[in-house]
């Protein structure tokens, strides 16, 4: 039965070790008469651990849900064998639950397990003749849970991943973060054959994705992982399971772990563009030779004058038979390949060598942004702004782009530079189709002097949204498009100094590795607030200023 607000399956029993199996074969699922998922084939095994990678909206998390049970697939089969632990992005606290609640709840199993011994421990002391065998199958099940040791295992859990450690809070007092590392740490504090995690990182500091990264690297069972976090891909998973479009529109499987995954997807897309573009020069020539066919019909065929009537009313059957022939191998050959995906090619930007283009002194911003900084942005600079949640990353690129004032110090852009910010998180949806809206700001940017006639970018030459995207209402667009086109505007205006507030939220990692290419290889002065950690290994060259207390590295 279809669950509109999915949980987790519920645990029973002791973990089948080695025995444990997760199977789906040929899973297929449609709402509103879209396939979310279509043929999704996967097996899970102990100490297998998959990543399940993919743009927003392409089914990830309802995945997860009908491995759980919590959702029917409309087809396809899912054998479970052992024990589950899943958790959602978000959990739900409107039912007066307390953080003790949820351990209780998640080491069930244990509790049951030891209260079986003491009961059997009980009754072969009063003579029950059934109580060794009672007593026998508690002692396995509270081994293979590791039962004693199930509580400081949570505790433990909570501490690291920096989460509430006080069972009596009650959940509705916390923040999704919050509840999201409560949930997290009873699963990794528990014995599961199976961890079946949403976008887990999302809400955990460095030291508590050291600690998941650990956890699932040493975890028994299988794991399966929906995630963005190219680092937590990068050290755990083992396999990558991409929802993606394909040549043929399955998903694809891809051994080797992530560097397996970006192999063999770049390789999948060679062949893709090759296999189409040969398609499409087949298919131009077949509609030349109609042309061509249809050409000599009209008037080609005739003879010189003088000839006979005879040589040309044979000559004219052979000439429309010739058409139907072209014809039909023209409509024999309809392409079967779908276009390739669109790949971002990041347009020219401009430089300004030995001008400044931005510079900070001093500038603060009172409970935003505390301690005072100063900076200089020119032409090629490449900085990478780092420190934990509230030291002011966002606010500084915000007082940069000169849309917060500094309470303290000041801020000097030049006259003519083009200063570009990439918020967060997308404004709330603009009213039109995503070409239209594309549109209208380049045609601003050009009306108020920013932009010359020359300088201007088409959607399409940026590769950021496909032709059927572009051509869709914002407000229909999934979260990723939404962020796709958010890009697309900042980069419309041809900045000279781009600054990107967490770039790589709701982004695929494809798109994500082209980006940070486009962006080491760009003349424009570029500053990154990030916390992905592979976007600041990938940009260890880079400049950085630590606002946590570091100070400024490099130049």
């Amino acid at each position: 039965m279809n669950a509109t607000h999915p949980s987790p399956l519920p645990v029973t029993g002791a973990p089948a070790g080695e025995r444990a199996q997760l199977t789906a074969e040929g899973i297929h699922l449609a709402r509103g008469g879209r396939a979310v998922l279509s043929g999704v084939d996967l097996t899970v095994t102990p100490r297998s651990r998959w990543g399940v990678v993919g743009e927003n909206g392409r089914g990830k998390s309802t995945l997860l849900h009908v491995l759980t049970g919590a959702l029917d697939a409309d087809s396809g089969t899912v054998r479970r064998i052992g024990t589950f632990g899943a958790a959602d992005q978000e959990m739900a606290s409107a039912d007066g639950r307390t953080v003790g609640d949820v351990v209780d709840a998640e080491l069930a199993d244990s509790r049951a397990a030891l209260a079986g011994l003491d009961a059997g421990a009980a009754g072969m002391a009063s003579g029950d003749p059934r109580a060794a065998e009672r007593y026998a199958a508690a002692l396995e099940a509270a081994e293979a849970l590791d039962a004693w040791d199930a509580d400081r295992r949570v505790d433990l859990a909570l501490e690291r991943l920096g989460a509430v450690t006080d069972r009596s809070r009650p959940l509705a007092e916390l923040s999704v973060g919050q509840r999201y590392r409560v949930r997290l740490a009873c699963l990794l504090g528990a014995a599961r054959d199976f961890l079946l995690l949403d976008e887990p990182t999302n809400h955990l500091d460095a030291a508590g994705l050291d600690f998941l990264t650990e956890r699932l690297r040493a975890h028994p069972g299988g794991v399966v992982l929906v995630s963005h976090d190219r680092a937590l891909l990068s050290d755990v998973a083992t396999s990558v399971l991409d929802l993606d479009p394909s040549r043929d529109g399955a998903p694809r499987v891809y051994g080797g772990g992530l560097a397996g995954y970006l192999e063999g997807r770049r390789a999948e897309r060679e062949r893709w563009e090759q296999e189409y573009e040969r398609q499409r020069a087949e298919h131009v020539r077949l509609a030349q030779d109609l042309s061509a066919a249809r050409n000599r019909l009209v008037g080609g065929w005739r003879p010189d004058k003088g000839t006979g009537k005879h040589q040309r009313a044979t000559r004219a059957p052979a000439l429309v038979r010739s058409v139907h022939r072209r014809r039909e191998d023209l409509e024999a050959h309809a392409l079967t390949m779908p276009p390739p995906p669109t790949v971002l090619r990041l347009p020219e930007l401009p430089v300004r060598p030995g001008l400044t283009l931005v510079r900070a002194e001093g500038a603060r911003v009172k409970g935003r942004l505390d301690r005072p900084v100063t900076l200089s942005l020119e032409s090629g600079t490449r900085l990478v702004v780092t420190g934990p949640n509230g030291a002011g990353k966002s606010t500084l690129l915000s007082v940069l782009a000169g849309r917060t004032a500094p309470t303290d110090g000041l801020v000097r852009t030049a006259s003519t530079a083009r200063v570009r910010l990439l918020e967060q998180e997308s404004a709330p949806s603009a009213r039109g189709r995503a070409h239209e809206v594309f549109a209208e700001h380049v045609g601003r940017l050009v009306g108020w002097g920013v932009l010359g006639e020359g300088e201007t970018v088409s959607l399409s030459a940026l590769g950021l949204l496909s032709t059927a995207d572009a051509g869709r209402p914002v407000r229909e667009l999934s979260t990723g498009q939404r962020r796709r086109l958010d890009l697309a505007l900042a980069l419309a205006s041809r900045p000279h100094v781009l600054l990107l507030d967490e770039p790589t939220n709701h982004l695929s990692i494809p798109l994500v590795d082209e980006l940070t290419e486009g962006l080491g290889a760009t003349g424009a002065a570029v500053v990154l607030a990030t916390h992905d950690r592979r976007l600041r290994r990938d940009t260890a060259g880079w400049d950085r200023l630590d606002l946590g207390g570091g100070g400024p590295e490099g130049r």
